[in-house]
């Protein structure tokens, strides 16, 4: 057995990455990228984070999520949008908008469907 698969050796470098690497240490460039916060993680929601894990709230949830979350974001959208989602199966919790935009895409396009991708656009929705 020889180190590291063939067909891993042979995946492209990601296109993101790519871009990051681009333009690390260029001045005056504004980041389009990832959409990270330029502020550090406010102390509320850091502090009910470590609470949870004090909590023993350390293993795998729901693949839903967790339904006080979705129950609370369908109250929210309820409130500032004037629409009912029914979290027990109309609300779903993802790791970031890469992951929900790949399901959303997956659950409405078919394999050779026409998708139009706008320009410019976050480089990974590009095939």
């Amino acid at each position: 057995m020889s180190g590291i698969a063939e067909r891993v050796r042979k995946v492209p470098a990601s296109g993101i990455r790519k871009f990051f690497d681009l333009v690390l240490g260029m001045d005056d460039v504004i980041s389009l990228g990832v959409g990270e916060p330029d502020f550090v993680t406010p102390w509320h929601i850091r502090e009910a984070s470590i609470y949870s894990l004090e909590r023993g709230h350390t293993m795998y949830t729901s693949n839903y999520g967790i339904l006080e979350l979705r129950e609370a974001i369908a109250e929210k959208v309820k409130e500032s949008y004037n629409v009912e989602y029914n979290p027990e199966n109309e609300v779903l919790i993802t790791v970031g908008v890469s992951e929900a935009f790949d399901l959303a895409v997956r659950a409405v396009v078919n394999p050779g469907d026409e998708v139009l991708i706008p320009e410019p656009s976050y480089v990974s929705y590009k095939p």
